[in-house]
């Protein structure tokens, strides 16, 4: 009885301090680092059945090269589909381009840098999906 009752207290001690825990901001969130009106510039791609993983890397490798290559580029983030719905439809990449301001995402798109990008993307991309919007917080 008296080990239940040890149990129980230690249990109930965790679960709060789990969610007093989870319920706190994180020290090390990225989030309040980055402004939340910025233009996010969402590229999601979809590649060739026939594209090879080397391919693959060397676009993946061409897009992540831009930040260093555009000074309008705010901040920069890439993945793969890793979602269990299997609702991609086929897109397999997402690479978020951030700006402070449509100004600075209009001088990106045009720029040589991302004009070449687009050159060794082209003849590997099935589909691209290219969303902008400016974040907000509730």
């Amino acid at each position: 009885m008296k080990r239940n009752i040890f149990l129980l207290i230690a249990v109930a001690l965790l679960t709060g301090a789990t969610y007093e825990a989870m319920s706190q901001p994180s020290s090390n969130s990225t989030m309040k680092d980055q402004p939340v009106n910025q233009l996010r510039h969402i590229v999601l791609l979809k590649f060739k059945d026939s594209s090879t993983p080397a391919q693959v890397k060397e676009v993946e490798n061409a897009f992540s090269v831009l930040p260093g290559k555009i000074n309008t580029i705010t901040g920069y983030e890439w993945g793969t589909n890793v979602s269990p719905e299997n609702l991609a439809q086929g897109f397999t990449h997402c690479f978020m381009v951030s700006f402070k301001d449509q100004a600075d995402r209009d001088k990106y798109l045009p720029h040589a840098a991302h004009k070449d990008f687009v050159k060794i993307l082209t003849p590997h991309l099935d589909k691209v999906l290219v969303i902008d919007f400016v974040g907000k917080i509730k």
